[in-house]
C-alpha cells in the first residue's frame, strides 16, 4: 500500500467510524420497530460514502473492494441492519462501475451516485424461481427506445427507501430463462405494489418486502454487458465478501461485549480466573478465522479483478463461496460462545452485554443465497474439478 492509499484509507476509515457511531444509537430502535435505519444511511451519506467505490472520473473516490468491506465490518459492530443496506447497495455499484463502462447514461447516473448520494436497490429475486438469481421468468420489452417490465419480486430489501432499482429480467420474452439483462430503473420510473412483509427474526431494518414491480424507461438504461458475465464476475463474489465483513463485524461486537463482561468479573474477584475467560480466548480464535477467511477472499479477488478467465475460473468459484459458507456458519458458534460467557446479561435485553439482536441478526447470514444451495454448485464443481491443495494456491 502507497503512502498516498494509507491515507485515503485512514479518511474512509475515520469517515466509516463516524457514521457508525451514529448508527449504534438507533440499532436497537431500528431492529424493535422493524424500520429502515435512516439515521445510519443519512450519516453514511453525510459523510459522503455512497459513490466512493465509482471511479474518479465519474465523481468517485475509486475505493477499493477491501475497502468498501472494512466499512462493512464497522457498520456490522454498530447496527447490522445498516451494515447490510450499504453492503446491498455498494453490490449494485460495482456492477455498474465495472460492467457498464462506455454506456454514457450508466456513466452518467455514476455521477448522480456521487454527487446526490442515492441509494440503490435490486430486484434480482422473482415468484416461481425459488431463489435462483440466475433464472428469470419475467422479460423487459423493448419497443423503440422504450423498455417496460413487470416484476412479481418476493424481495426488494429497502426498495421503498432506494432512489433506483437494478432489476434482472429475461433479455426479451423470447429468451431463455437464463438469457438475462440487468436494468436501472429511477424513482419515479416505476410503482412498488406490496405483496408481502418483513416482519422477521433479525436484520429487521432492511424492510425486505415483497413487491408486483412496474415500469417503464428508456432502453438506454439496460446494461450493456449479459447479466451471466455480472453476476459470475462480480455480483456473487462481492456479495460474499461484503456480506461476510459485516458478518465479522456482528461477531467482533459480541466478542467485545463478552470481553468487557470477562473484565468487570475480573475486577471484582482479583486473583481468579473468571469463569468464562477461557471460552472468551476460543471465541477470539474462531473470530481471527472469520476475518482471515474473509481477507484472503477479498485479496483473491483484487488479484483477479479485470482478468474474465480468473473472475470464471472454478477454483475462484469455490473459493468465493467457500468464504460465504465459513463465515456463516462460524460467527453462530462466536455468538453462542458469547452469549455462555455474558450469561443473563447477554441474554436479556437492555444491558450493555445483551446479544439477541446479534444472534437473532447473524441467523439470516446462511439464508442469504441459501447455504444449500451454494453447497450444491460447489459440490457439482468439485465432482468434474480437482481443487488446488496448494497451501499458496
Amino acid at each position: 500500500m502507497t503512502a498516498a492509499s494509507r491515507v485515503t484509507a485512514m479518511g474512509l476509515t475515520e469517515r466509516a467510524r463516524r457514521a457508525a457511531g451514529i448508527a449504534a444509537e438507533y440499532a436497537d430502535r431500528v431492529d424493535v420497530e422493524g424500520r429502515f435505519p435512516s439515521e445510519g444511511m443519512d450519516a453514511l451519506k453525510a459523510e459522503r460514502l455512497m459513490g466512493i467505490l465509482i471511479r474518479p472520473e465519474f465523481g468517485g473516490e475509486g475505493a477499493t473492494m477491501t475497502e468498501i468491506a472494512d466499512i462493512c465490518a464497522i457498520l456490522g459492530q454498530a447496527c447490522a441492519s445498516t451494515a447490510m443496506t450499504y453492503a446491498m447497495h455498494q453490490i449494485q455499484v460495482a456492477s455498474l462501475s465495472d460492467y457498464a463502462l462506455g454506456s454514457a447514461w450508466h456513466e452518467s447516473f455514476q455521477k448522480r451516485i456521487c454527487e446526490e448520494q442515492l441509494l440503490i436497490a435490486s430486484a434480482t429475486s422473482e415468484a416461481g424461481i425459488g431463489g435462483n438469481l440466475r433464472n428469470s421468468l419475467c422479460a423487459i420489452e423493448v419497443e423503440g427506445e422504450t423498455a417496460r417490465l413487470t416484476k412479481d419480486a418476493t424481495v426488494i430489501s429497502y426498495g421503498a427507501e432506494a432512489d433506483a432499482i437494478m432489476v434482472t429480467s429475461r433479455r426479451n420474452p423470447d429468451a431463455a430463462h437464463s438469457d438475462q439483462v440487468a436494468t436501472v430503473f429511477l424513482k419515479d420510473q416505476y410503482t412498488l405494489e406490496r405483496t408481502s412483509v418483513w416482519d422477521t427474526l433479525g436484520m429487521r431494518g432492511t424492510c425486505s418486502e415483497g413487491y408486483i414491480f412496474k415500469a417503464e424507461a428508456p432502453a438506454v438504461q439496460i446494461l450493456p454487458r449479459p447479466f451471466a458475465e455480472i453476476a459470475a464476475q462480480s455480483m456473487l463474489a462481492v456479495s460474499h465478501l461484503l456480506w461476510g465483513a459485516l458478518w465479522y463485524g456482528i461477531a467482533a461486537d459480541a466478542v467485545a461485549r463478552a470481553q468487557s463482561f470477562v473484565k468487570a468479573a475480573a475486577r471484582k474477584s482479583p486473583g481468579q480466573m473468571p469463569p468464562g475467560a477461557l471460552r472468551l480466548a476460543e471465541a477470539s480464535s474462531l473470530l481471527q478465522l472469520v476475518k482471515a477467511n474473509v481477507v484472503a477472499g477479498l485479496k483473491q479477488f483484487a488479484e483477479c479483478k479485470g482478468d474474465g478467465d480468473a473472475l470464471n475460473a472454478m477454483s475462484f468459484s469455490v473459493a468465493m463461496n467457500n468464504v460465504k459458507i465459513g463465515t456463516s456458519q462460524t460467527i453462530l458458534t462466536i455468538i453462542n460462545h458469547c452469549m455462555l460467557i455474558c450469561g443473563i446479561a447477554g441474554y436479556k435485553n437492555g444491558t450493555p452485554f445483551s446479544l439477541g439482536r446479534h444472534l437473532r441478526d447473524a441467523h439470516s447470514a446462511q439464508l442469504m443465497i441459501s447455504n444449500d444451495r451454494i453447497l450444491g454448485n460447489t459440490s457439482t464443481m468439485l465432482l468434474v474439478n480437482k481443487q488446488d491443495t496448494s497451501l499458496l494456491g
